[in-house]
């Protein structure tokens, strides 16, 4: 058990772990997630008993439909954590790839080789998904792994937690290659932050107040995750229905995630023709539409009621059922509003102008520029990484779905027969 440790003992713990992990072979930790994912279905009854007090509390504090849908955990939800383990057991092991060897000054060998991170910290809000997706990921990796989830998930991260551990334990493992902090409080949260004596990187998942707050605080080195004020843009050209269709399902289909869309931008020339019908569909779905000047004036001439936006709307990530809309005059425009007010997650245009196209593509900074694609398809899965992190929104070291690869780093092997530095 880890609920009885310090964060400090967790990470001592962590780093002695990462030295079996680091000799241990393909077939040994493919036989860890194996036992990890039998043990999350044999405590299915002790992880839902601890998922519906949780469930039951956060009801209590009042928490809204989208907090409770990525907090709850149900049978098939449960599957699904299983089987993100199995699959990861058929995806190729990136550990001791090499990368590239060549001969170098004095005719010494050199040779790349992939290696883990080493102890990975990992601090998240309501999903508890993400403990058993995180450590599996890790484990397969060489990693070890330090999960600080959030208080409204407690009792399922620790129920889930425990399942894991003794799955890695039955393979031969070190348990403590995977621990879950057993305060959801802002101390346990700091104190990860700065154990730069264990940690060798934190990775924040959740809402842009999280992120920001590890991303200021931490003396632990970090990769920006998550936070997804994504933009659609729908240029002159666009084919209607494809407008629509790309629009509903990057908003409606799963709205509290980080790639569903927050702020609909139009061109002007499409405020009159395509504005009111994109706005009935939205609203159809349930969607309420805060829009710009421009959109209340039209969706007033279409007979439509519309709510005015905020300044502060255009930087919302709503994570909600609620979309912001702005009029703007041409691709260029669009692209100077994303990089103004977006998150550098996954921007999209629909378009049937390949110079609209191609410059939207080059000049928006986002780790995931679609051209007549829904902004929900930036997930490792989709991508075919076979597992998934993150979605890193910075530039260094991993940028977008963070695969497996994402999880390693390199070091240099180098050879010689006596040579010496001239």
């Amino acid at each position: 058990m880890t609920d009885a440790l310090s964060v400090y003992e967790m990470g001592r713990r962590a780093k002695a772990a990462t030295q079996a992990l680091a000799q241990a072979q393909s077939v040994q930790k493919n036989a860890a997630l194996d036992a990890m994912a039998a043990a999350l279905l044999a405590a299915e009854t002790e992880i839902l008993a601890a998922n519906r007090a949780d469930l039951a509390q956060a009801e209590q504090k009042g928490a809204s439909r989208a907090m409770l849908d990525r907090l709850a955990l149900n049978p098939a939800r449960l599957q699904d954590m299983a089987a993100g383990l199995w699959a990861l057991m058929e995806l190729p092991d990136p550990i001791g790839e090499e990368m590239r060897r060549w001969r170098a000054a004095e005719d010494i060998e050199i040779i790349q080789q992939r290696v883990p991170l080493g102890v990975v910290g990992i601090i998240y809000e309501a999903r508890p998904n993400v403990t058993a997706d995180a450590a599996g990921i890790s484990l397969k990796c060489g990693n070890a792994v330090i999960l600080r989830g959030g208080s409204d998930a407690l009792r399922s991260n620790l129920a889930v937690g425990e399942a894991l551990r003794q799955g890695v334990a039955a393979a031969g493992l070190p348990a403590d290659a995977v621990q879950v902090v057993a305060d959801g409080g802002r101390e346990s949260a700091n104190e990860l932050m700065h154990l730069k004596e264990f940690v060798d990187v934190l990775i924040p998942r959740g809402g842009a107040g999280l992120i920001q707050t590890v991303l200021r605080e931490a003396t632990v080195p970090v990769i920006e995750t998550g936070a997804g004020n994504c933009h659609i843009y729908i240029e002159k050209t666009a084919n209607p229905d494809w407008a629509e269709q790309i629009l509903l399902n990057a908003k409606v289909q799963r709205p509290a995630v980080c790639n569903a869309v927050e702020t609909l931008l139009i061109d002007r020339a499409l405020v009159d023709s395509l504005l009111p019908r994109l706005v009935r569909a939205l609203s159809a779905a349930g969607v309420e539409v805060r829009g710009c000047n421009e959109t209340y004036a039209a969706l007033q001439r279409a007979g439509m009621t519309a709510i005015l936006a905020s300044e502060a709307d255009f930087a919302a990530e709503y994570s909600d059922l609620i979309i912001a809309c702005k009029v703007v005059g041409d691709y260029k425009e669009a692209v100077a509003h994303i990089n103004k007010y977006g998150t550098r997650h996954s921007e999209c245009i629909v378009t049937d102008d390949v110079t609209a196209a191609a410059y939207f593509q080059s000049s928006v900074d986002a780790a995931a520029v679609y051209v007549n694609a829904s902004t929900r398809f930036t997930d490792g899965f989709q991508f075919g990484f076979g597992a998934e992190i993150g979605i890193s929104t910075q530039k260094l070291h991993a940028r977008g779905p963070m695969g497996l690869i994402a999880m390693t780093t390199y070091k240099y092997l180098i050879n010689g027969q006596g040579q010496t530095r001239p």
